[in-house]
Order: C-alpha cells, then structure tokens, then sequence
C-alpha cells in the first residue's frame, strides 16, 4: 500500500511548474526584445560576457522555450521533464548571472535567479509528488 503525497509537497510541484513556465515566459520576452529591438538593452561596462544584444536575446529566447516545455511536462509528471527543468533552471541562473554584468538590468536578473533557485529546489525535493498524487486508472 503506497502513502499519498502530502498536499505540500504537490503544492511545491505545482509550484515548481507553473513558475518554468512563468519564468519561460519572461525569459522568451526578453530574449524576443533584444532580437526585434537590440535598443531596448542598454550596454553598461565591459565585462568576460559580453555579446551582441542579438546574440543575448536568443540565448534567452531558447530558455524561456525550453523552461516553457520543461513547466508543462512537470504536470504530466514526467521524469525527463523534472531533469529538463532543473538542468534549465540551472542555466537560466546562470544566463542571468552573465546578463547581470554585462547590462543595466540588475534587478530583472537577481528576481529570475531567485525564482530558478527556487525551482530548482522545489523539482529537486518534491517533483515526483505530483505524479504520485494523480488518480491511477
């Protein structure tokens, strides 16, 4: 006999989804503004990460793509998509950490890494519970 997960720990996994495809969203506008409107970004001091706005943008475009798809596997409970989510989130933290340097929006970047750390713990510690909560047929 199986013990159902606790509401908690499906609430952190819900979580954990909708905020990929929170973060996916706001990763792929900012990624689609620097490549329609390379203006948008202004570019501060000299930094290891430079590159061209364009370059940035969809570098940011293809995260925000795959956090988008990794959030929504989350909900079928799906295994590869928990391991997508974290390597991603992973990667959008770190994105966000070479945008911070290099671009004059500090605050947009701390608030995106925060949000990663926190998927990538919520994935971490709770991600197969929300595929245990599900009703089997």
């Amino acid at each position: 006999m199986s013990e159902r997960p606790s509401a908690a720990a499906v609430g952190f996994t819900a979580f954990a989804g909708v905020m990929l495809i929170i973060v996916g969203v706001f990763q792929a506008i900012a990624g689609f503004s620097a490549i329609l409107e390379d203006k948008v970004y202004v570019v501060g001091q000299e930094y290891v990460f430079t590159a061209d706005v364009t370059t940035w943008g969809w570098i940011h475009l293809l995260i925000g793509s795959l956090l988008v798809a990794a959030g929504v596997g989350v909900f079928y409970g799906s295994v590869l998509a928990r391991t997508v989510g974290v390597i991603m989130a992973g990667l959008s933290a770190v994105a966000n950490f070479a945008f911070l340097l290099g671009w004059n929006q500090p605050i947009w970047s701390i608030l995106i890494i925060a949000l990663d750390v926190a998927i990538i713990w919520a994935l971490t510690m709770h991600g197969r519970d929300i595929a245990e909560a599900q009703p089997k047929a």
